[in-house]
């Protein structure tokens, strides 16, 4: 009965993604790509890349840009961002013709113990309310940017936000449907429902909606800087907020608090360097998975073919593997980030690799014995400057926590910790939890070539991988590479949580467009396949045609999102 299922499930995938007879020959994109001289903005929100557009004319850099548009998101898509979240960012810079990464996670409170946890009848942090919440990172990121990137003052930088938070804007449709998932779920908790509901619903479509208790924040922020919200009265108010209801977070938390340059990591695909931040992210799966893949002909293999789907299955079981043993705060157990991204390595593990049977268990490498919802956006200037950015409240509209009066909602990214000691992702004081968010880069000889980024939990690596393909392997443009049917496996070792290891080879979600042949013979070799509803992530992106001297934008055809440019 379940292989029937599963075979009626493959028949509805089948149905084509998008009409084969148009005239530019990409089947697969939803729209032609946005083309600019001057410079571009993709955001998950309409208003938002408006809002990124206005700060660029008005003579501000793509990090002011970003900025602008990360605040706006806050506002308008408060169902994947925020001020109570996290940012990671990869910038590059004409200046110095080099990329910089910032790493903008918070950590756990200090007063809040793995033992503490234990004592009181957990065994895994809860996914809402006050004990998985972390330090939110964002505000930081926000102002490390634009010390060393912005051009325009803070206050002009976040001045539309404002005004649009105490004006009103009509909420999108896309973020109406999750806005109106999350309420149930989240109302029981403090401050909620007095902020982010109309009479206990959710905004509809199309609903103007208003957070004056946000524009007030962000209006101390932009007049008295970072520590309004890290040492002032904004940073007292949540902990005296946390203290009242049962959580840990504390302004002292809030004080300590600092963000990190980093420095990004690449691997070469076929003549690209592709780029990602280092853990405690887990960009750097998308670049293990490039690396198993490299050996292997797609281009002749073609974009949903048999090998294709099954190779990028596998390959993906071993990275996320990997990801599960490896990838956590370095300052509390460093990973041989060099070693796990390179090419001896993805050797050694790819001889796993077989291409008749899908693999129901593997186990992670050891490369240490060799070595002695969320929101993306993209923004480009005239100056050549180019941003990757990603910001979070993780499961959406974070932890539920709202301060009083303040307009916004705590992440619960701490969720991610576990609670076994001789885990890489224990819990601890002070400690930077994993993380799902990642921003992406692609250079060519040199050259910035595509900033991009695919949110979405667990598919992020996976669909950075998958837009590398679609550009360099099926020469797919810029808005087919992002439109193209997507491949999310799902049932890997987890790095957080106390979910089990892989043993049964988890399942393969393969989005509407791939043929029914091609279902059957992955069944045939062991995959389980299964229609899915919404995993399959959102992407932005940004390239430079050096040749013709333009920017090129593109914008997820499942999200709300809008490229455009000047």
């Amino acid at each position: 009965m379940r292989h029937c299922l599963v075979l009626v499930a493959a028949v509805l995938l089948s149905l084509p993604a998008a009409a084969a007879d148009r005239i530019t020959g990409h089947m697969f994109a939803t729209r032609s790509e946005v083309i600019a001289p001057t410079a571009m903005a993709a955001t998950s929100h309409p208003l938002a890349t408006q809002i990124a557009l206005d700060i660029l004319k008005a003579g501000g850099s793509a990090v002011d840009a970003a900025i602008a548009a990360n605040a706006a998101l806050g506002l308008m898509e408060p169902t994947g961002s925020g001020i109570g979240g996290d940012l990671f960012a990869i910038v590059w810079d004409p200046q110095t013709q080099r990329l910089h990464g910032y790493n903008g996670s918070g950590r756990s409170p200090r007063s809040l113990t793995r033992e503490w946890f234990i004592e009181n009848g957990h065994d895994a942090i809860p996914s809402h309310g006050p004990l998985p919440v972390t330090v939110p990172g964002a505000v930081d990121g926000w102002f490390a940017l634009h010390d060393r990137f912005g051009r325009l003052p803070m206050r002009q930088v976040l001045a539309p936000t404002i005004r649009y938070a105490r004006e009103g804007h009509p909420v999108h449709e896309t973020i109406a449907h999750y806005w109106a998932r999350s309420v149930p779920r989240l109302s029981a908790f403090p401050g909620f429902s007095a902020q982010f509901t109309i009479d206990g619903r959710a905004p509809r479509k199309g609903k103007l909606w208003r957070n004056p208790n946000l524009a007030n924040t962000l209006e101390t922020i932009a007049r008295r800087g970072r520590d309004a919200f890290y040492k002032g009265e904004i940073a007292q108010r949540i902990g005296a907020f946390f203290a009242a209801h049962g959580g840990f977070l504390s302004a002292e938390d809030l004080a300590a608090h600092e963000g990190e340059w980093v420095d990004p990591v690449s691997t070469n695909y076929r003549g690209h360097d592709v780029w990602e931040l280092p853990p405690n992210g887990q960009g750097i799966a998308a670049l293990q998975i490039l690396n198993l893949l490299e050996p292997y002909d797609l281009r002749s293999f073609g974009f949903g073919s048999v090998e294709h789907l099954h190779l990028f299955t596998e390959a993906k079981k071993l990275a996320f593997e990997d990801r599960a043993r490896w990838y956590a705060d370095p300052a509390f157990h460093p990973a041989p980030v060099e070693r796990l991204v390179s090419k001896e390595y993805a050797r050694e593990r790819g001889a796993l690799i077989s291409m008749d049977r899908a693999a129901r268990s593997v186990e992670a490498g050891n490369p240490a014995l060799q070595q002695g919802d969320t929101i993306y956006l993209a923004t480009a200037d005239t100056s050549g400057m180019m941003v990757s950015l990603i910001q979070s409240n993780y499961r959406g509209m974070g932890s539920g926590m709202a301060p009083d009066g303040l307009g916004f909602i705590l992440q619960d990214r701490g969720e991610q910790f576990v609670l076994r000691a001789d885990h890489p992702n224990t819990y601890a004081p002070g400690k930077r939890p994993f993380h799902t968010i990642i921003p992406g880069f692609i250079t060519r000889d040199g050259k910035p070539w595509v900033s991009f980024g695919v949110m979405g939990g667990a598919m992020q690596p996976q669909g950075h991988a998958q837009i590398v393909i679609n550009l360099v392997d099926f020469d797919m443009n810029l808005q087919e590479a992002g439109d193209a049917p997507r491949i999310h496996h799902d049932g890997s070792t987890e790095p957080a949580g106390q979910a089990l290891a892989m043993n049964d080879g988890g399942v393969l979600e393969l989005e509407s467009g791939f043929r029914p042949e091609v279902i059957r013979e992955l069944m045939r070799k062991g995959h389980v396949v299964r229609s899915a509803d919404g995993p399959f992530g959102g992407y932005q992106a940004i390239a430079r045609d050096h040749e013709n001297g333009v920017w090129i934008g593109a914008s997820e055809s499942r999200k709300d999102g809008h490229a455009a440019g000047w």
